[in-house]
């Protein structure tokens, strides 16, 4: 059970109590929700001398803090006010464990923490450990957190590993719902000797990957933060099938940030094949603008389209106008065109 001192504490005997009257009972206190509380304020503007007598009793328990519900925290405080030489002993407690800790609910904090923390040689140490478990952190809960931490907070050159360990498994890590988000670190912070043959598996699926409710985000991702190249290719693969696309619950978020990102060129040729595409006896734009996804493409064709692409967009919904008004999708169409025009 509970130490009398913690029994009190909780019970807010002790208005005034200071981190040096916890002495033997640190260990306890931190793995207490209250007493960790308590320490973590602490710490922050501890002297070194309270830091000392702290760290004296946690170094000892510390890879048990680490996957602590509590504990975990006062771990992190140490890596981020800790001196240069208590954050080295407490990379030493992960070192040999980082991919069971990055595997654990509590311990992936910490280590994410460390890694945000620590000088680069450290760095590459712990992070090597996860040589040969990529894809296993990946896909896991909590270890894609710290593969994403990896990514963010790592010199690349160290981490050509992952880059490795994605050869071939581009597809299928776009579709995974962490996967998709270590994709999109990747293509933000690795170098692009690093991104090309990520991007280059990306470009052979992209028709599949627009389509998917994970894959989308990584194909929307490119199209906002890559190359021109990168947008350009993207488009070229989903011209032709705008209206089909515009109508899916996951590829017209795509189709918006293709209309969105391409080049003026481009996105008057996606908005000229919907405004001349014709769907049996209607324009694809009718189509679309009835329809409760493509509705939105429409919308955002007629913000950015230049003056008279703008016009000829108006000219092919003003004869719809009455249907429009029965259709809730059509509503906003409508709200448009009395911006610009009406």
């Amino acid at each position: 059970g509970r130490s009398r001192l913690l029994e009190d504490f909780r019970n807010n005997r002790y208005p005034n109590i200071q981190l040096r009257d916890l002495a033997g009972h640190i260990v306890e206190f931190s793995q207490d929700q209250h007493g960790s509380r308590f320490i973590q304020q602490k710490l922050e503007r501890a002297t070194n001398g309270e830091k000392h007598l702290v760290f004296h009793e946690i170094l000892p328990a510390a890879y048990s803090l680490m996957t602590d519900v509590f504990g975990n925290y006062v771990i992190q405080k140490f890596f981020e006010f800790g001196s240069e030489e208590q954050k080295h002993h407490l990379a030493s407690c992960i070192r040999g464990h980082v991919l069971p800790l990055a595997l654990q609910m509590y311990g992936c904090r910490v280590i994410q923490k460390a890694l945000e923390c620590i000088p680069p040689n450290v760095q590459h140490e712990l992070v090597m450990e996860l040589d040969g478990h990529v894809l296993k952190c990946v896909k896991d809960q909590n270890g894609n957190h710290v593969v994403q931490k990896c990514i963010e907070c790592v010199d690349p050159h160290a981490l050509q590993f992952i880059i490795d360990a994605f050869q071939g498994q581009v597809y299928a890590l776009s579709t995974h719902p962490y996967g998709c988000r270590v994709i999109q670190r990747i293509l933000e912070h690795c170098l692009t000797e690093q991104t090309l043959p990520i991007l280059n598996e990306m470009h052979d699926q992209t028709d599949r990957l627009v389509q998917d409710q994970y894959g989308n985000y990584v194909i929307q991702h490119v199209l906002e933060h890559g190359t021109p190249e990168d947008r350009s290719k993207i488009v070229m693969q989903l011209r032709g099938n705008i209206l089909p696309l515009s109508q899916h619950k996951f590829a017209s978020n795509v189709v918006e940030k293709c209309v969105s990102f391409a080049s003026r060129t481009e996105r008057a040729l996606l908005i000229d094949e919907v405004c001349n595409t014709n769907d049996g006896p209607h324009n694809a734009l009718y189509t679309m603008m009835k329809d409760q996804f493509a509705n939105y493409v429409v919308q955002k064709m007629i913000d950015v389209a230049e003056p008279a692409q703008r016009k000829l967009l108006m000219h092919r919904i003003r004869p719809h106008v009455a249907t429009l008004r029965k259709y809730t999708y059509g509503k906003h169409i409508l709200a448009k065109l009395e911006k610009y025009y009406m």
